[in-house]
């Protein structure tokens, strides 16, 4: 019976996770073939898809940039955690080891978290294209000025949004920027997508969820010279008055390993301490 092929990205600028990938290749090679060990940012194409799994060293960040990058691949990633919060990087080292064989035999199955696909036109610059993983965030930009979105769905117009910004967040990113500007929780495999304004005009303007199979048309009626369109923090364009911005989800989920004694809310309470008593510090159930 062939061997798993597996694949090994880390996050190198963290500390340890050179030296961690080391210490532990010799037990990968007791177990799996490794197909190579790779800087996270850098092109990995020909191995990774012929890999049954892709294992990545590093934190949040880490994994959201090898989910889009591989996305294509339709391989599954685990994410191990080195850095601090680890809410999509569930594993510690000491986990990743303990529940490997289970995930390589198909006892553990990855869960297709819904990605979106963002494109930006008009104005003066060339047309800019990316997957988001988490969000796509608009920000105001320098000098702060308050802008002014319209935001339609398939033709129809959703709303006006003036003020610092909006956030179109997936189920996954919901717990990140999203949330943190009082967008809504959602469970990780919805098929949805949310609609939160940062520092919003009026109190009318409240976050809202929306179905993902139709496109989100936003039009930059009015911008600063710094607005800036954010995806999954990482990767950005300018954004000036006149410009597009079309949202629609992709056709390829990204495959992320969740860790299988664990749930999405246990994760939330856990790792966020969400449903906490501020009081007794247990759980609120």
């Amino acid at each position: 019976m062939a061997r798993p092929h597996v694949i090994i990205l880390g996050n190198m600028a963290k500390p340890g996770v050179g030296q961690q990938i080391d210490d532990l290749l010799p037990w990968f090679e007791q177990r799996v073939d490794v197909l190579g060990v790779q800087r996270a940012d850098e092109p990995c194409v020909d191995d990774c898809e012929k890999s049954d799994l892709c294992i990545v060293f590093g934190g949040d960040g880490t994994l959201l940039y090898a989910a889009r990058t591989l996305a294509h691949t339709h391989v599954p990633l685990l994410g191990v955690n080195m850095g601090k919060l680890g809410f999509l990087a569930e594993f510690t080292v000491a986990e990743m080891q303990q529940h490997l064989d289970t995930i390589l035999t198909g006892e553990v199955k990855p869960t297709e978290r819904m990605m979106l696909n963002v494109h930006v036109a008009g104005c003066e610059h060339e047309p800019f294209t990316a997957t988001a993983v988490n969000d796509i965030a608009i920000h105001a930009g320098a000098p702060f000025r308050m802008i002014d979105l319209n935001v339609e769905q398939d033709g129809g117009t959703i709303s006006r949004y003036l003020g610092d910004g909006l956030v179109i967040a997936t189920p996954t990113g919901s717990t990140a920027y999203n949330m943190s500007v009082g967008g809504p929780i959602m469970e990780p495999t919805l098929d949805a997508v949310a609609i939160t304004p940062v520092a919003p005009h009026t109190l009318a303007l409240r976050p809202i969820v929306v179905r993902s199979d139709q496109t989100i048309h936003i039009t930059a009626v009015k911008v600063n010279p710094g607005s800036t369109v954010i995806i999954d923090g990482q990767a950005t364009t300018g954004l000036c008055e006149g410009d597009t911005v079309d949202i629609r989800r992709s056709e390829t989920p990204a495959l992320i390993i969740s860790h299988p004694g664990r749930s999405f809310f246990r994760t939330l309470t856990d790792k966020l301490q969400w449903g906490r008593s501020p009081h007794h510090g247990g759980d609120a159930t």
